[in-house]
């Protein structure tokens, strides 16, 4: 079956050439796009779901961050962070002509919509924050500091599969060996020597593995750029990185958010949960 999107690339200031996926939308679509961030590990097959969904009323922009699936991987690690990532998609948008948009962001992402919404406030017409907020619980960041950038490859995809179930079985217990199959073709990919090894360059663990010890309120200034704009947090029930009191006091500082609870997941739903895709659609209905 032909794709529904296009392949394009754009080049960073640096000079490397970053990959994204882009849904033309219906004919004529002239609304603000969708755009869709995703999370550390991961790349834009992540959407794949949702932004099929989306793409049935709007045009949605799918991009990986540098060093991450078909983007190019950074010479210099120190790179790999939040606010680099959002030098790259502002000139991404700015090569597009994209002047307001609707942002999506699984986990890392949804700090780069906090970080793009303070760099230009008024421009995000209205946001899905996926599993995170201004404040992280860091009981999950050890989660994720134990298996970012172990460079781990498997002979066959199941292997692989039962490695990503090994792993994460604590956030996804429902899911079957099928369902771990899929997510495994998600974040890894076969590699030139023939095995399967995740799709990220595994430097982007250095920056952070080394992140200083930043104040837990620190992120809460930025997320006000949200205050009033129309918004949904999605959070796993089970999720080890956003506590339901992080939740409270999000809807406090912004009085324009819904919130939704996807059951028996954890960090992070995929977004393509019923719950999640209904939440989304009325949110979107409101744009």
């Amino acid at each position: 079956m032909a794709n529904i999107y296009e392949d394009r690339n754009w080049t960073s200031e640096d000079g490397l050439s970053l990959y994204y996926r882009d849904y033309a939308g219906p004919d004529g679509y002239d609304g603000p796009p969708v755009l869709c961030l995703h999370g550390l590990t991961r790349n834009s097959r992540d959407f794949a779901e949702l932004a099929e969904h989306l793409s049935a009323t709007r045009r949605v922009i799918v991009p990986e961050m540098r060093g991450r699936g078909h983007s190019d991987y950074a010479p210099d690690s120190s790179t790999y962070k939040p606010r680099q990532y959002v030098a790259d998609v502002e000139k991404l948008l700015a090569e597009l002509g994209i002047t307001r948009f609707i942002a999506v962001g699984t986990s890392m992402g949804g700090l780069m919509t906090m970080l793009l919404a303070a760099a230009k406030p008024g421009r995000i017409a209205a946001a899905v924050m996926n599993d995170i907020g201004p404040e992280i619980d860091p009981t999950g960041i050890e989660r994720i500091a134990g298996y970012v950038g172990q460079g781990k490859s498997y002979p066959t995809w199941i292997h692989a599969a039962r490695s990503l179930a090994e792993t994460h079985s604590d956030a996804f217990p429902d899911y079957d060996l099928d369902t771990w199959l899929e997510m495994a073709k998600r974040t890894l990919v076969v590699s030139q020597n023939g095995r399967i090894s995740y799709d990220y360059d595994m430097a982007i663990a250095e920056p952070f593995k080394q992140a200083d010890n930043t104040p837990a309120d620190a992120l809460w200034p930025v997320y006000e750029a949200l205050k009033d704009v129309p918004m949904l947090l999605v959070r796993g029930e089970l999720s080890d990185l956003l506590t339901p009191a992080t939740v409270q006091r999000m809807g406090e500082v912004n009085p324009a958010m819904t919130s939704v609870t996807v059951p028996r997941v954890g960090h992070a739903p995929m977004l393509d949960e019923p719950e999640a895709l209904a939440a989304i659609d009325a949110l979107l209905a409101q744009v």
